[in-house]
């Protein structure tokens, strides 16, 4: 059934920008008194809403009252959101000066993670995650990248992503699976980090493919993580057997996000370390680069050379990094009004990579405009001008949010 939502003081459609390289506001399509026509979940039509109601009159119209500024659903194509409980001490030790491998080798980092995740239940990962999922599609998140990598052995990489998929079958945003098995080389396993990749392709991830838990794996390439070299043979094993890859690149030192590169990813994350010759390295790639202002909030680092990037001509998006380690805020919009005012992003280049070039590293073509044949994955802020929200700097939230033309307020699951 067809239905008209609207008026809106604005609507941004998002239509006719670049994928690719930098973006200014005068670029943005600005539709006042606007209207979205919309049938089974997809975009009809976007235009003025007085027009669209007297060309349709016989359609449902669902009205929106006073001031609103209309945005496509954000994408956050990197998250963590599926652990149990928190690393408020690596916190304390880090403002008080400690480093991110100096708490790691004292017992906290990812692996303190691991292990509380590992002593929560299957039904106990559902909750938590429901609760985070619920709350980002309030600010207006409607695609969610979730990662394991809290397991870190196959019985636990399994319950993590069996989570996901539970949560992914019972909520109305859309959850997108990504198997993170290669997050760190777990200190219980009797053998080389080589022979542990190994061992997740040999053992978990044809599991993952029998169960369809995943059509994605990610890897940490890092000092204290995995070298370059035997990441590239994972990757490039792992996609021969047909996942997609993602690979967590340049956070601390260079070298991973040439691997991405090479091994064909679709995007490369975080890149605070890249710098000229990297980004150099961009140049003609189809690698999304995705930064991750959150982690650098957490961490109290330099943010990615994320204008750099665009100059160069690369597709950038920003996420959240939401996990319980170093970015354990989660505020998509808040983190990505922050990294514009230290990055110089135009909000052309925020919404972008908010939502049509964060699609892109995660290989949706049907969402992140506002135009006919996109889902109807919407968000509505209460301000009659678009430059408010980055103004906020996240404070302001949006009062509706859609997914596929669901009122997600009312209709939280499915």
């Amino acid at each position: 059934m067809k239905k008209l939502i609207g008026p809106f003081t604005q609507i941004l459609t998002l239509s006719g920008l670049a994928t690719k390289g930098p973006l200014n506001d005068g670029q943005l399509e600005v539709i006042t008194a606007g209207g979205l026509l919309i049938e089974n979940g997809l975009i009809l039509q976007t235009g003025r809403f007085d027009r669209l109601h007297a060309a349709h009159p016989e359609v449902n119209v669902e009205e929106v009252t006073g001031e609103n500024v209309l945005l496509p659903g954000f994408i956050d194509c990197h998250t963590h959101l599926c652990f149990a409980g928190n690393r408020a001490k690596d916190y304390s030790l880090r403002i008080q000066g400690k480093t991110y491998l100096e708490i790691a080798k004292a017992g906290g980092g990812i692996w303190d993670s691991v292990t509380q995740t590992r002593q929560a239940d299957g039904p106990t990962l559902v909750q938590l995650l429901q609760q985070r999922v619920a709350r980002h599609l309030s600010e207006g998140v409607t695609t969610i990248e979730v990662k394991s990598g809290y397991g870190l052995d196959i019985p636990n990489e399994l319950k993590q992503l069996r989570a996901i998929q539970t949560v992914a079958q019972h909520c109305i945003a859309d959850l997108v699976p990504t198997c993170l098995a290669a997050h760190l080389h777990p200190k219980d396993f009797p053998g080389s980090s080589a022979s542990y990749l190994d061992h997740i392709l040999r053992s978990l991830l044809p599991l993952v493919k029998a169960e369809n838990l995943a059509s994605r794996v990610d890897i940490f390439i890092e000092e204290s993580a995995f070298g370059s070299a035997e990441a590239l043979d994972y990757l490039s094993k792992a996609k021969t057997m047909g996942f997609q890859l993602s690979v967590h690149a340049d956070q601390f030192t260079t070298g991973g996000l040439q691997t991405a590169i090479l091994a064909g990813a679709v995007s490369a994350d975080h890149l605070e370390a890249s710098a000229a010759n990297e980004i150099a390295l961009m140049n003609g790639s189809e690698t999304v680069a995705v930064v991750l202002p959150g982690a650098s909030i957490g961490l109290g680092m330099p943010y990615a050379p994320a204008r750099k990037f665009l100059d160069a001509g690369a597709c950038l998006a920003i996420a959240s990094d939401w996990n319980p380690g170093s970015a354990p805020m989660g505020d998509l919009l808040m983190q990505a009004a922050v990294i514009s005012a230290a990055e110089k992003l135009s909000t052309a280049e925020v919404f972008a990579g908010l939502c049509f070039r964060a699609a892109k590293a995660l290989s949706f073509k049907d969402r992140g405009m506002l135009v006919p044949g996109m889902l109807a994955d919407i968000q509505a802020y209460p301000c009659a001008d678009y430059r408010e929200i980055l103004y906020h700097q996240g404070k302001m939230k949006p009062k509706t949010v859609w997914k596929r033309g669901q009122n997600s307020h009312k209709n939280i699951l499915h």
